[in-house]
């Protein structure tokens, strides 16, 4: 009995989590039967811890190593099947053991966390695209093995979604990772081909040809939603509609990215979007899977 409710902790631990945190995205939404959203608020916690020891708080360098090096000796204690006094991976060692997760995709999530340490700027889109797939194609392909559905063709589709979804969050949080952390997650070849520097991210410049790059960020991310769009006519049950739910509040924010008139400021999904965002997910039938369509009807 212990052991049974020291584990409904760590889950209670990880869903408080979850519904702490606002993200323009769903996150252990409520469409999600009670036993998968609670497994899903797990990873996102993880991420979460991770993702906060990369960026939050004023320690150095070596000490957010040290703590992303703590977690990764966790992730190997699980994989050993040594116990944990951490709610965090009691409950992932369930999640993991339950679901029959690659625990590969857990080092991924670390490898990208500690990318965000060492490395500020990406030379090109390639290099920009390899980190995404470590910092969010593992999210998508954990999801799909929690609900059973993780189809090769299945993850392959994710990772569209997923890579776009990360781009997205790039280009709202653009000021922030400049000025807060000096970090830059655009292309600086392309950058440098609408003849912007990094000073001018700095002197927040808001020029067309400012507004004609990110719109080029934008048709990219756009495109990988397009992309990866037929995932939700693979799945089955609630998750179908969750990943509806997930681009239909992707294509959103990027209308309102395009509509802003200053690229420096971050907008966010209100209860005046959810009209908008639920037309999108009733268009989002097989036929809006031609790129022709869903251009024309979103």
């Amino acid at each position: 009995m212990m052991q049974n409710d020291t584990l409904e902790s760590a889950y209670q631990h990880c869903l408080q989590i979850a519904r702490s945190h606002y993200e323009n995205f769903p996150v252990a939404s409520r469409l999600l039967p009670s036993r998968l959203r609670r497994a899903t608020a797990v990873i996102y916690s993880f991420a979460r811890r991770g993702d906060d020891i990369a960026d939050e708080g004023n320690i150095n360098v070596t000490a957010r190593h040290a703590e992303l090096q703590i977690m990764w000796d966790a992730l190997d204690d699980i994989g050993a099947q040594r116990s944990s006094i951490d709610p965090l991976f009691i409950a992932l060692a369930d999640v993991i053991r339950t679901f029959q997760i690659p625990l590969q995709y857990c080092y991924d999530l670390l490898t990208a966390f500690r990318s965000d340490i060492d490395t500020r700027r990406y030379a090109s889109y390639d290099e920009v695209k390899h980190y995404c797939r470590h910092s969010a194609d593992p999210v998508g392909r954990i999801v799909l093995h929690i609900h059973n559905q993780a189809t090769p063709e299945n993850l392959l589709l994710s990772d569209q979604i997923c890579t776009a979804l990360q781009l997205i969050n790039f280009i709202q949080d653009v000021d922030s990772d400049w000025q807060q952390r000096h970090r830059c997650y655009l292309p600086l070849d392309e950058l440098q081909a609408h003849g912007i520097t990094l000073d001018d991210l700095t002197l927040h410049r808001n020029d067309p040809a400012m507004h004609k790059f990110i719109q080029q960020q934008l048709n990219r991310a756009r495109q990988l939603l397009i992309n990866g769009a037929p995932l939700a006519h693979h799945l089955h049950g609630r998750l179908a509609w969750e990943i509806r739910a997930i681009v239909a509040s992707a294509w959103r924010v990027t209308d309102k990215l395009t509509q802003r008139s200053n690229i420096y400021v971050r907008p966010t999904l209100r209860w005046s979007d959810a009209g908008s965002v639920f037309l999108l997910m009733l268009f989002y039938t097989k036929r809006i899977c031609d790129p022709t369509l869903i251009k024309s009807l979103v």
